[in-house]
């Protein structure tokens, strides 16, 4: 898509990098460990995440003043409870990746955003325009389609999409930036995954299931690299842009899911994903028109880029 007047193609690229790695990368990564425990790979993705962090807040020179942050007992605890959202995405999607589930896992990442907008009308009293509340009611006809269908509620679906929204809500009441943010996440969620390891977890395949195994298991910086890189280019592209470009991801993992993994897709599931994906194309089309309105309004500047949460 072109870029605006303010936007650069380093920062596509960075995003670029950072959505290949959610959508391709990552999922190839955990199916090469679908026989492992997905509470094992979580608790290997935090534990190994951790170093990482830490080695990342010394070149920026700032893991002081992220250390500082557990002074606040408003900031630990808004961290705790983000960090125990992000770690049940985490599991949910490794569970659903190493199941043969992932295109269920794309459908929760399709209609994220348009959870977002709920959520934010729920919480926040943000008001969603007339187009967006047709989005949202279309993406809710397709959640109904895949439950009438499949005899149940599309449950990875739904957690993964409300774990991930609700998440990024909490998070924007945590006064961090990205990487102090992901530190304290792992490091509050370390202790609880030491002792899941050692205590709740059967059957260890780290050190005892062969090297490519244990390799795989160590997981940290696939962890935070794509964090970092969406971080970078979010603040050089336009909100818009990210937005559009964040529906790469679930893109992606379907395609993967289909011609990679082999798993099925029916017409029910095509019928489903039809009202997504049309309600996807009316939030865009919102989010453009939006866009569009503020860049012709005197004196107000574009919209600045969010940060995404970790997955």
């Amino acid at each position: 898509m072109p870029l605006g007047s303010g936007e650069s193609r380093q920062g596509l690229t960075y995003t670029l990098g950072a959505f290949a790695i959610w959508g391709l990368v990552l999922p190839i990564f955990m199916k090469l460990l679908a026989h492992v425990s997905p509470v094992e790979v979580v608790v290997h993705r935090i534990i190994w995440a951790l170093p990482f962090a830490v080695a990342l807040l010394l070149w920026q020179g700032s893991l002081s003043h992220a250390l500082s942050h557990f002074r606040n007992a408003r900031t630990v605890a808004l961290a705790a409870l983000t960090a125990t959202l992000i770690s049940l995405n985490w599991g949910t999607f490794v569970y659903a990746i190493g199941a043969g589930r992932a295109v269920e896992a794309a459908l929760g990442y399709y209609i994220n955003p348009l959870v977002n907008v709920a959520l934010a009308a729920i919480f926040l009293g943000e008001r969603p325009t007339r187009l967006q509340s047709v989005a949202i009611t279309l993406a809710v006809i397709g959640v109904g389609v895949m439950t009438a269908k499949a005899g149940g509620l599309p449950w990875i679906s739904l957690v993964l999409a409300l774990t991930f929204g609700t998440y990024g809500l909490l998070r924007k009441m945590v006064p961090v930036g990205a990487s102090e943010g992901f530190f304290l996440e792992v490091a509050l969620l370390s202790i609880p995954s030491l002792i899941a390891i050692l205590f709740f977890v059967p059957d260890v395949h780290f050190l005892s299931n062969g090297l490519e195994t244990t390799l795989l298991l160590v997981a940290g910086p696939l962890t935070a690299i794509p964090l970092i890189l969406y971080a970078a280019g979010a603040r050089l592209l336009d909100y818009t842009t990210v937005g559009i470009l964040q529906y790469l991801v679930p893109t992606l993992l379907a395609v993967t899911a289909v011609f990679l993994f082999g798993e099925p897709f029916n017409h029910w599931q095509f019928v489903a994903f039809a009202f997504i994906w049309t309600a996807l194309g009316i939030y865009t089309w919102s989010l453009l028109n939006g866009q569009r309105r503020r860049r012709r309004a005197p004196g107000i500047a574009s919209v600045e880029a969010v940060e995404a949460p970790p997955r």
